[in-house]
């Protein structure tokens, strides 16, 4: 679906801000705290902005101010895996610690790729 040199990237802090001022519904709240429950369907991707924009528009249902930046990270792998993407970038405010890039890896339970490079966090399946 992807060639080795597409990329989605997204600012984790203009996420999690654009999450605080969304409009909740009643399902839309029960996605944030327990994503399990939240049915995300597969869309073919058609070009790589419109997938980057899906990807992000399915993001703000999972995450949550309400939990770890580690849980929203190990959410969006699970979310980035549903959708079939096999590499993206999180522009963090901060670079995480290795305690906190462990606590990623318990989460999510699958193989996965986590380089950080000073703010920003490549993921790779």
């Amino acid at each position: 679906m992807f060639k080795e040199n597409d990329c989605i990237s997204f600012n984790y802090s203009s996420l999690l801000s654009a999450s605080c001022k969304k409009k909740w519904r009643f399902v839309d709240a029960i996605y944030g705290v327990l994503p399990i429950f939240g049915v995300v369907t597969r869309k073919s991707a058609l070009n790589k902005l419109e997938t980057a924009e899906y990807f992000k528009e399915l993001a703000l249902q999972i995450i949550s101010t309400q939990v770890s930046d580690e849980m929203n990270i190990a959410r969006l792998l699970v979310l980035a895996e549903q959708q079939n993407i096999n590499y993206f970038t999180i522009q963090l405010p901060y670079s995480l610690s290795e305690h906190q890039i462990a606590i990623i890896y318990t989460e999510y339970r699958k193989p996965v790729n986590l380089y950080q490079e000073n703010d920003f966090l490549h993921v790779t399946f």
